[in-house]
C-alpha cells in the first residue's frame, strides 16, 4: 500500500473516505469485480486497540465471498454465548443461537484490530486498489460527471500539500462525525442516551471464560467479555457524579475490578476509554454522487453488537450496485435502492440494541427485581426460552423495495411478504412466506470439481438463476437466457446428490449442476412454491417464482435494477 510519501494525485472510479471496516469491505468488494478505488484515511495507520466485539454470520458469508476468510477465522471465537445475569449472579436469560443456515454460525467474539487488518491486507492482491494514508479530505466538489475531492498531506519535509482525486463516486466511511453525511444534508434522527459507560480492555484475560456476561446489577451494571487472543474487555455504567478523569484513574479502575479478579493491579491494561452509546440513522444515504456507509450512515449501540456488522451489511448492498452501474450494466439509478434496502433494517438494529440497553441498565432496585422475576416466569416456556437462546428476535433483513421483483404480481421494486396466489401449488405449499428480499440459505454441496463445498463458493461472487431439479435451459426462452448472458448470470441447477452424475451428463458444461447433500436444499424447495430463484451477488433473493413465471419475473428484476442489456464486463 501506498504510504503519504510516495502518493500521487490520480483518477480511480470510486474514492471511499475512511480506512475503517466499512470503507475496506467496500473496496475489496469493488476490487474483486475489477473497479478502481483509491482509499483516503486521515490518520497514519489502522486503529489498533479493541473496538467491536461481536461478528455475526451475515458478515463472515461476505468475508468468505470476498476470499478472506482463513485470514479472519484465527481471530475469531465462534459460538460466543451471552448470559444475562441479575445483581445475585443468577443467570436470567441466555443467548446462545445454534442456527447456520447461511453457512456460519450466528454469534462470533472477534479482535476488530486484527480482522481489520486483514481486510486492509486483503487489498494488496487487487492493482486497481490503493489505499494512502495521511490524506484528510478537507473538500469536495461534485459536477454532473463526478467527484474531485481536496486531501490535505504532510510531506517528509513536514510541509502540508494538496492532493486532488477523482472519481465518479465517492463513499463516505468516516465515521459518526461524517463530512459526507453532511455534505448530503440529510438528517441523522435518534438519540444519544446521557448514560456513561467506562470500557475497560486488558491482555492476558484473568478470567478465561470464553463468553459473554451482561451484568443487570441495579448498583452498577457491567458487562465482562472473554475475547480471542486472551483479551478480556469490561464495561462498567458510570453515575452521573463521575468525571472522566475519575474513572480512567487507575485506582480508581482497579476499585471497580476488585469484585472481578482478586488483584487488579497485576493486570495487563490495553485501555481505559469513557464512551457514550449513540442510536441515530440518517434520512438518506445517498445524494448524488456521495453516498456515506457504516457508522457515517448510523451510530449503533454496542448491546446487539451489530455496529461493525451493518458496516459489512451496507458495504455488501452497495458494492455489487457499485460494480453495476461503473460497468454500464445498470442506471445511476440502481444506486437509489440502497437507501431503500438498507435504512429501515439499521433502524430496526438502532431500535432493537437501545430497547435492549434499556433492560439492562435499570438501577431502580423494584424495576430491577420486577424484570428479573419476569425473566424467571418466561423461562418457564420453552417457546419463550427459545425465542431468546436463539436469538429470533433479531430482525433479518427483508428487502420490500429495491432490486426485486414480487412473486405473486412480479411488480419490479416490490415484493410483498407473502405469496399471493389461488394455484394449487401456492395454496398446497407448507410455507407462504416470501423468499424474496431476504437471504438465500448457504448449505454445502458437491459438483464436478469440488465435494462438501459452500454453496456461494460454488456458484461465484455474482448473479445466478437456481433451478431445483431441472436445468434453467430446459424451462426459459432462448429470449430471457440472452438477458441472464447479458447480466453474466450462472445457469445453476439444484437436486439431490443421487441424480447429480445424471444432470452433469445430460445438461451440458454450461449449466451448473450441485448436488444437495446434506438435504437442506430440497427442504427449502419442498416448503415454498418457488423452484426457481434469482440470485443477487449479495445473496439476497430478488425473485422466486414458478418456473413458467421466470420470463416475466427476470424482466421485472431488471427493470427494478435499470438493466442496460450489453455483455457484463463484471467477470
Amino acid at each position: 500500500m501506498n504510504t503519504p510519501q510516495d502518493t500521487a494525485p490520480g483518477d480511480s472510479e470510486v474514492l471511499i473516505v475512511g480506512a475503517g471496516p466499512a470503507g475496506l469491505m467496500l473496496a475489496n468488494i469493488l476490487g474483486m469485480y475489477g473497479r478502481r478505488v483509491t482509499v483516503l484515511e486521515a490518520m497514519d495507520t489502522l486503529i489498533d486497540f479493541p473496538r467491536g466485539v461481536g461478528l455475526d454470520d451475515e458478515s463472515l458469508r461476505t468475508i468468505q465471498t470476498v476470499g478472506l476468510v482463513d485470514s479472519v477465522l484465527p481471530h475469531t471465537t465462534p459460538q460466543h454465548i451471552m448470559r444475562l445475569v441479575n445483581g445475585s449472579g443468577k443467570v436470567i436469560l441466555v443467548n446462545n443461537p445454534q442456527t447456520d443456515e447461511f453457512g456460519w454460525g450466528r454469534k462470533h467474539g472477534f479482535i476488530q484490530p486484527a480482522v481489520d487488518r486483514a481486510l486492509f491486507e486483503g487489498l494488496a492482491r487487487f492493482d486497481n486498489v490503493q489505499v494512502l494514508f495521511g490524506h484528510r479530505v478537507e473538500e469536495v466538489l461534485e459536477t454532473a460527471d463526478g467527484v474531485t475531492a481536496t486531501a490535505l498531506v504532510s510531506g517528509p519535509d513536514g510541509e502540508v500539500r494538496e492532493h486532488m482525486f477523482t472519481a465518479q463516486y465517492l463513499v463516505g466511511c468516516e465515521g459518526g462525525k461524517s463530512p459526507t453525511r453532511k455534505r448530503l444534508r440529510t438528517t441523522f434522527d435518534g438519540e444519544s442516551p446521557a448514560t456513561r459507560w467506562l470500557v475497560v480492555d486488558v491482555n492476558n484475560d484473568p478470567l478465561g471464560t470464553p463468553n459473554v456476561f451482561l451484568g443487570a446489577d441495579p448498583k452498577r451494571p457491567y458487562v465482562s467479555i472473554g475475547l480471542p487472543h486472551a483479551v478480556r474487555r469490561w464495561e462498567f455504567m458510570l453515575h452521573d457524579h463521575e468525571t472522566e478523569d475519575q474513572v480512567t484513574d487507575p485506582d480508581y479502575v482497579n476499585a471497580l475490578l476488585k469484585d472481578h479478579v482478586p488483584d487488579p493491579s497485576q493486570l495487563s491494561f490495553i485501555r481505559r476509554r469513557v464512551f457514550t452509546h449513540h442510536g441515530r440513522v440518517a434520512g438518506t444515504f445517498r445524494r448524488g454522487r456521495q453516498l456515506v456507509a457504516g457508522d457515517a450512515a448510523h451510530l449503533m449501540p454496542v448491546w446487539m453488537g451489530q455496529g461493525w456488522n451493518s458496516g459489512m451489511r451496507d458495504a455488501t448492498n452497495l458494492g455489487w450496485k457499485l460494480a453495476s452501474v461503473l460497468s454500464g450494466q445498470a442506471g445511476d439509478d440502481l444506486l437509489d435502492t440502497y437507501t431503500s434496502e438498507r435504512r429501515e433494517h439499521a433502524k430496526a438494529m438502532v431500535d432493537l440494541s437501545l430497547t435492549f440497553g434499556n433492560i439492562i441498565k435499570i438501577t431502580n432496585p423494584l424495576l430491577a427485581a420486577g424484570r428479573d422475576a419476569a425473566s424467571s416466569v418466561l423461562n418457564l416456556f420453552p417457546s419463550v426460552k427459545s425465542y431468546f437462546s436463539d436469538m429470533k428476535f433479531k430482525p433479518m433483513p427483508r428487502y420490500t423495495q429495491g432490486v426485486l421483483a414480487d412473486p405473486g404480481t412480479r411488480t419490479p421494486g416490490r415484493a410483498a411478504a407473502r405469496i399471493g396466489g389461488n394455484l394449487i401449488p401456492v395454496r398446497t405449499a407448507n410455507s407462504r412466506v416470501s423468499p424474496v428480499g431476504v437471504q438465500f440459505p448457504q448449505p454445502r454441496v458437491n459438483f464436478r470439481h469440488g465435494h462438501d463445498v459452500l454453496l456461494d463458493d460454488a456458484v461465484g461472487n455474482w448473479w445466478s438463476v437456481i433451478v431445483w431439479g431441472n436445468s434453467p435451459k430446459d424451462v426459459l426462452p432462448e429470449a430471457s437466457l440472452e438477458k441472464l448472458r447479458a447480466l453474466g448470470a450462472n445457469l445453476v441447477c439444484i437436486l439431490p446428490e443421487t441424480q447429480r452424475e445424471w444432470a452433469e451428463k445430460s445438461m451440458g458444461e454450461d449449466v451448473l449442476v450441485l448436488g444437495d447433500s446434506t438435504g437442506r436444499m430440497k427442504k427449502w424447495f419442498d416448503d415454498r412454491p418457488t423452484p426457481m430463484v434469482f440470485l443477487r451477488p449479495d445473496r439476497f433473493v430478488a425473485g422466486a417464482c414458478l418456473t413458467q413465471d421466470g420470463p416475466a419475473t427476470l424482466d421485472a428484476i431488471l427493470a427494478s435494477m435499470s438493466f442496460n442489456p450489453q455483455p457484463a464486463t463484471l467477470r
